[in-house]
């Protein structure tokens, strides 16, 4: 079993937020592989299905952003994941727009939904950072990141998404290297 995880806040009025790019990433591997729909449970959604031969949970925390250890830690801790097992997709501001990249550890750099997932959890797990770009200044990152998408990049966001969930089966199989070039050759395209 592996934890997948989609940070975001939940709530119509965050849907389009550069913070919950995480939330549409999960939501799109759910759709493109045939998940069930989410049910309550780990205080968040979760939703569990079969990708690359593994067994997956699809997790959006319903804890808001800064407390979604809270709920990614209970669901590990549920199915006695260990911290390797679980992958965070999250924004990621030091990130060309639509750039995925895949690491395992390292710093949270100011994030508090990685930063709580590390209070709960420990550090080693895997971040798909979805790139949304820098504002430019440190006093316009809270705006950027918590402001909508714009109508201009829907469709490279869409094409993104798409990406992402069509090559999860190498991010399954542990492949994150093949994972990344074929995100980035259907973002080509």
């Amino acid at each position: 079993m592996q934890i997948w995880v989609g940070l975001g806040n939940p709530g119509p009025s965050y849907a389009l937020h550069r913070h919950n790019v995480g939330f549409m990433a999960v939501d799109a591997i759910a759709e493109v592989h045939g998940f069930p729909s989410p049910k309550r449970s780990f205080q968040g959604w979760a939703q569990e299905g079969q990708m690359g031969g593994q067994r997956i949970l699809l997790l959006k925390p319903a804890t808001y952003m800064n407390d979604s250890g809270r709920s990614v830690g209970e669901a590990a801790r549920f199915f006695k994941v260990p911290v390797e097992d679980v992958t965070l997709f999250h924004d990621e501001l030091d990130l060309a727009p639509f750039k995925v990249k895949v690491k395992r550890g390292g710093g949270t750099a100011g994030h508090n939904g990685l930063r709580s997932t590390e209070a709960h959890l420990g550090n080693p797990f895997r971040r798909v950072r979805l790139g949304i770009g820098h504002p430019g200044h440190k006093e316009r990152v809270n705006g950027h990141v918590l402001g909508n998408f714009a109508k201009i990049e829907l469709e490279p966001l869409t094409d993104m998404l798409g990406a992402v969930a069509a090559a999860a089966d190498w991010l399954a199989k542990g492949d994150d290297a093949r994972f990344m070039s074929d995100v980035a050759l259907r973002m080509q395209g």
